[in-house]
């Protein structure tokens, strides 16, 4: 056997770790599709069954009658739904600075020559973007989008960090754009 030569074994090993990589980081980002879709999901509903006829809109109803003396406020309406929704936490970089070394260190170790070059860059740039990937899925929290349905007739949605003690059909207003509380 040569000494200079990388043996076909080792390459294929090392492309195979950098696609393993490359895979697990789309599936992790949601950059590659997956049949875990829930009701209610963007996904699930852009990809509905072209045979099914479409859904139609809840009737709308109309805003509750006022007394004579009651101020107007355009800021209360009726909660037409809720909705928990996951939300990818934001990354600091640290995921991909230790999933690049990672990556690069393991990419150094297989091949000699101008492959073990090519493997360590792979390896380290598959590395950063997986880390970057786990570091946000461990970093992920559910909010609840709230939307209202405004005495004029117009939809508010709004985002809440903790699930919101209201239910759908609720009178609420709307305190500095981003809060409820019951009207």
């Amino acid at each position: 056997m040569e000494q200079g030569r990388t043996h076909p074994i080792l390459i294929a090993a090392g492309v195979a770790v950098l696609l393993f990589s490359l895979l697990g980081a789309a599936a992790l980002t949601g950059i590659l599709p997956s049949a875990n879709t829930k009701p209610g999901d963007p996904a699930a509903v852009a990809q509905r069954d072209p045979t099914t006829p479409p859904r139609t809109a809840a009737p709308v109803r109309p805003a509750p009658q006022r007394g004579i003396f009651s101020a107007p406020c355009p800021n209360c309406g009726v909660i037409d739904a809720i909705q928990a929704v996951e939300v990818k936490g934001k990354t600091s970089g640290l995921g991909a600075v230790a999933g690049g070394l990672a990556g690069g260190l393991l990419g150094n170790q297989i091949g000699s020559g101008n492959t073990k070059s090519v493997l360590t860059v792979g390896g380290a740039a598959g590395g950063a973007f997986a880390g970057d990937a786990i570091e946000g899925q461990m970093k992920k929290h559910t909010a609840w989008r709230v939307t209202v349905r405004l005495e004029d007739g117009s939809l508010r949605t709004l985002s809440q960090n903790a699930q919101p003690p209201f239910a759908v059909g609720d009178r609420v207003r709307i305190v500095d754009g981003s809060s409820l509380e019951r009207a």
